[in-house]
């Protein structure tokens, strides 16, 4: 049942049940609907509002919908319930690498380095995202500062794309 018929009436079979807003969130989000996910986000945090998993659920329907300074707050108040959110440190590094904050992007970068276990297959590919990008960050880094860019980073880079 979507949110707009409990509003305005309709059963869902659940009546003496609290509805499940998440739940409701995520199927529309999969359904591309992130408007909607986020009403329904936002009715799930109502119910749960120190949960860090909602706030970064709402943070990345916050980045779909093209409001990403809503997305770095949200996923900055996901970090202070929850420090170690390894998906908040990795959807908020992105965005401040976009806004151009790469000192607090690599901080972020690092943070979901050190909460994802490099043996879980599941985050692989994110892990090796997150290296190659903080790698090319500490390349800029050092050619910002006067001094050498590692070489090795480079040809990681490289075989890494090809």
């Amino acid at each position: 049942m979507t949110w707009w018929r409990r509003l305005v009436g309709g059963s869902s079979g659940r009546d003496s049940k609290q509805p499940d807003f998440l739940a409701e969130a995520l199927d529309l989000e999969s359904r591309g609907d992130f408007a909607n996910a986020l009403t329904s986000y936002r009715l799930a945090l109502r119910e749960r509002p120190d949960d860090p998993h909602v706030l970064q659920n709402i943070a990345i329907a916050f980045s779909r919908t093209s409001q990403p300074e809503e997305a770095i707050r949200t996923y900055r108040r996901a970090l202070q319930i929850d420090p170690d959110l390894a998906g908040a440190h990795y959807g908020l590094a992105f965005l401040l690498l976009k806004r151009g904050d790469t000192a607090h992007a690599g901080l972020h970068l690092e943070g979901f380095l050190r909460t994802t276990r490099a043996d879980d297959p599941a985050s692989a590919k994110f892990r090796a995202h997150a290296e190659r990008t903080l790698a090319e960050l500490s390349g800029q880094r050092a050619h910002d500062e006067g001094g050498p860019a590692d070489v090795n980073d480079g040809a990681a880079d490289a075989s890494a794309e090809g």
